[in-house]
């Protein structure tokens, strides 16, 4: 069995492929690290200048590590095993995209904190109920993918309600699943 990839070591390991100190990088890819990374830890805070950070693509199950990153802009932390966003709001006067596609997150809480975030993207997760999807009224939200949530899926047969029951509940959503929502119109 392979020892897991830790943050210091994949961050290394991008500053000899990119030949930039991650602490002056604007954007940091630790994505499909191989043995894949499992833990956010503390060293995270050496990219102070970082605004686009990836991780997608490895085995983490929690967020955290990120109170330092005062410049990040968009976080991608797609295809994990990530259950909850717990540890994404030190981030909320600063993140304005979040992708947590292909996770297993139920519950949305703290994304009402998150003052900043105008892109969600939260597809295929397991997300089931409205009270969590109500959660997001709060912010001003801009596009939101939501595809592969057991909440949306209840709405296959009927694509029309699931898009007047957003609208309804987000009504200064732009886009949602990739659509552009007209203006003052249901769908």
């Amino acid at each position: 069995m392979f020892k897991p990839t830790s943050i210091k070591e994949a961050i290394s390991l991008w500053q000899l492929k990119n030949s930039i100190p991650a602490s002056e990088a604007h954007e940091v890819g630790l994505q499909f690290q191989w043995p894949p990374i499992e833990k956010m830890d503390s060293s995270l805070a050496r990219l102070v200048e970082c605004r686009k950070l990836s991780l997608s693509t490895n085995l983490i199950d929690r967020i955290s590590g990120l109170g330092t990153l005062k410049n990040l802009k968009v976080l991608e932390l797609s295809r994990n095993k990530i259950g909850t966003l717990i540890g994404i709001e030190v981030l909320e006067n600063t993140l304005e995209e979040l992708i947590v596609s292909y996770n297993y997150i139920e519950k949305l809480h703290p994304i009402d904190t998150m003052k900043a975030l105008k892109v969600f993207n939260v597809s295929n997760n397991l997300v089931k109920d409205w009270v969590d999807f109500n959660l997001m009224a709060t912010i001003k939200l801009e596009s939101l993918s939501f595809l592969g949530n057991p909440l949306q899926e209840r709405f296959a047969d009927d694509g029309l309600v699931y898009k007047m029951e957003v609208r309804k509940r987000l009504p200064n959503l732009k886009y949602l699943d990739g659509d552009q929502l007209k203006k003052n119109s249901y769908i």
